[in-house]
């Protein structure tokens, strides 16, 4: 059997390379559809390879969030609790202490407001109730943090950003032992963030200075950041089941978030995308395939002659249809592995211009996946669309297929 099949693709061989211009023209819409398949596949996966980046970059996959759920649904309608379950200061030290593996904890809760100087002028500020890790990337230029014995003290110290210090008219070298009120609260600045990163005024205060009151009007979000990746189904586990323990309606008052949620929402997207500009991209391979047959069929009736010799000298249907057969895959085969190489062409001529215009990394990535869907697809397009030929060719009479002219 083996021998035959050989036999079958070196006689194909022949043929194409017999007729190499016209097997060139009759696959030239398996060349551009192969090429396009390609050329999109191979963008979609560079795009997906830049979206992990950029989400790696931007967030850390190693976070966990533990966020109250201050909205109920009902009937497809968000409706606002009347009464929003909160987590104090305590119940965070308590559920830190009860994980197993080592993270880096902190707690938030933001609030907005007019701040009001000694001086008597007021300044809209974003205050951000923290503990006494204040939010990565978060230096001090001026004056010292306020650490876990200050906030567990309840002292009422702030750290400032300097855009806060330019709206108030506060000189940077005079921040330091300022006081502002806000609700009510007289707090003094301790110390000014480096940098300009944030725009808008900002404030940290320890976040026990607000009362449980104060929490339910923004319930406070408190976010883990594991050293290992590897950790983090295991903490989340832990967080949900302490959740559960110590609330009595945890699964409906908080949700508890992994960042990879969000590099699942981009494969996912990018999954759906794929498909659908494959099935787009596959009706030119299709009419390509249609375009193999219509020249198989030509060569049926230019070739009867030649099937009848071969049916008289003892081939039978198997033999012919596998003839065609091996001619049609190999036709296929040659139009993808020609697609193939135009795709790759057409992308290191697309991906300059899409740098030029975004200014961004962006690559093509050839996956082994991509290569597997070529190979699969020559094999399909040859089978599918040289069936017919090769039937009708194994079906003809050897006697009336010798007397054909």
């Amino acid at each position: 059997m083996l021998q035959k099949i050989s036999n079958a693709f070196a006689l194909a061989f022949g043929n194409i390379r017999a007729n190499l211009f016209h097997t060139f023209l009759s696959v030239l819409g398996i060349i551009i559809g192969v090429g396009a398949l390609v050329s999109i596949l191979s963008l979609i996966d560079g795009m997906e390879e830049l979206a992990r980046q950029q989400i790696s970059q931007t967030t850390s996959l190693n976070g966990i969030m533990v966020q109250a759920e201050t909205h109920r649904n009902a009937n497809g309608v968000r409706i606002r609790k009347d009464t929003v379950p909160v987590i104090t200061y305590q119940a965070y030290a308590s559920m830190s202490a009860a994980l197993s593996k080592p993270v880096v904890a902190y707690m938030r809760s933001g609030a907005s407001g007019e701040a009001t100087l000694a001086t008597g002028k007021k300044v809209g500020v974003n205050v951000l109730a923290v503990t006494a890790t204040l939010e990565p990337g978060a230096q001090i230029a001026i004056g010292t943090a306020f650490t876990k014995t200050d906030v567990e003290a309840k002292l009422p110290v702030a750290i400032a950003n300097k855009t806060f210090l330019k709206m108030a008219g506060i000189p940077e070298t005079e921040a330091l032992g300022q006081m502002l009120l806000f609700r009510d609260k007289s707090i003094k600045i301790v110390a000014v963030l480096e940098g300009e990163a944030n725009k808008s005024p900002v404030v940290y205060l320890p976040i026990t200075l607000l009362t449980e009151t104060e929490l339910q009007t923004t319930p406070p979000d408190i976010i883990f950041e594991a050293e290992k990746t590897e950790t983090v189904p295991l903490l989340k586990t832990e967080l949900v089941n302490w959740l559960k323990v110590n609330y009595k309606n945890a699964d409906q008052d908080f949700r508890v978030l992994t960042n990879e949620f969000r590099v699942e929402q981009v494969a996912k997207g990018f999954l759906v995308f794929r498909l659908i500009m494959g099935l787009i991209v596959g009706i030119s391979v299709v009419v390509g395939g249609i375009g193999v047959m219509n020249v198989l069929l030509i060569s049926v009736t230019e070739r009867t002659a030649e099937i009848g010799v071969r049916k008289a000298m003892g081939a039978n249907r198997r033999d012919i249809t596998l003839l065609f057969l091996a001619e049609s895959v190999t036709v296929s085969a040659f139009g993808s592995l020609a697609g193939l190489a135009f795709g790759i062409g057409a992308t290191m001529i697309i991906i300059p211009i899409v740098r030029a215009v975004t200014e961004m990394p962006f690559q093509a990535a050839y996956t082994l996946n991509t290569i597997l869907v070529i190979l699969i697809l020559a094999l399909v397009v040859g089978v599918v669309f040289g069936t017919y030929p090769a039937i009708r060719a194994s079906k003809l009479n050897p006697v009336d297929a010798i007397r054909h002219e």
